[in-house]
C-alpha cells in the first residue's frame, strides 16, 4: 500500500475541509499515478470530490464510521479491521491512501511508499500530515526538479518506508 498526498513547507494539507491550492500538474501527477489502482479514503475526502462522487477508473473504499453512510460507486467499511478484510479483495492491485488527515494518520505505517508534493509556501491550514523528513523510517528515494506554477514552486518526492506493518 502506498500513499500520496500534497504538503505545504509546513506539511500542512488542508484547510476547512478543502485542499490548500490546486496545481494542474499535481493533480495530472495524481489521476496518472492512481488510474486503475484502488483508493482508500475517507467521507470528508470523498466530500471535497467533483458533486462528491468517487474518482472514476480506481476502486473507491470509503472509510466512515456512520453505519449508515452508503455511496454509490463505491465501497463503505468503518474501521480498519473492516478495511483490512476489504483490502485482501485487491491483493494484486495498487492500493494508495489519498486522505484525509485521519486516515493518513492512520495507514501511514503500513505504506511502503510515499508520494508527496511539496509546495514550497506556508498555507493557513488545520490538517497536517506527519513530517516524514522526521521520522527514522522514511527516506527520501526520488526527487524532482523545481516546478512552478504561477509564483509557487514545488517538487515531487517519493519516500520510501524502511519497515512497513503487514496488513493482517
Amino acid at each position: 500500500m502506498d500513499l500520496i498526498v500534497a504538503v505545504d513547507k509546513n506539511w500542512a494539507i488542508g484547510n476547512k475541509g478543502e485542499l490548500l491550492v490546486s496545481i494542474p500538474e499535481d493533480m495530472k501527477f495524481f489521476r496518472q499515478t492512481t488510474m486503475g489502482s484502488v483508493l482508500v479514503l475517507g467521507r470528508k475526502t470523498l466530500a471535497g470530490f467533483p458533486n462528491g462522487l468517487p474518482l472514476k477508473g480506481r476502486d473507491n473504499i470509503i472509510l466512515s464510521t456512520n453505519e449508515d453512510y452508503n455511496v454509490r460507486g463505491a465501497t463503505v467499511v468503518h474501521n480498519k479491521d473492516e478495511l483490512f478484510e476489504e483490502l485482501k479483495k485487491y491483493k494484486d492491485r495498487q492500493i494508495f491512501v489519498i486522505g484525509g488527515g485521519t486516515v493518513y494518520e492512520m495507514l501511514l505505517p503500513y505504506c511502503k511508499y510515499a508520494h508527496v508534493t511539496k509546495i514550497n509556501y506556508s498555507y493557513v491550514a488545520d490538517t497536517h500530515f506527519p513530517d516524514l523528513d522526521a521520522l527514522d523510517n522514511w527516506n527520501v528515494v526520488e526527487e524532482s526538479d523545481e516546478h512552478t506554477y504561477f509564483d509557487l514552486e514545488y517538487f515531487f518526492y517519493k519516500y520510501e518506508n524502511s519497515n512497513p506493518m503487514d496488513i493482517e
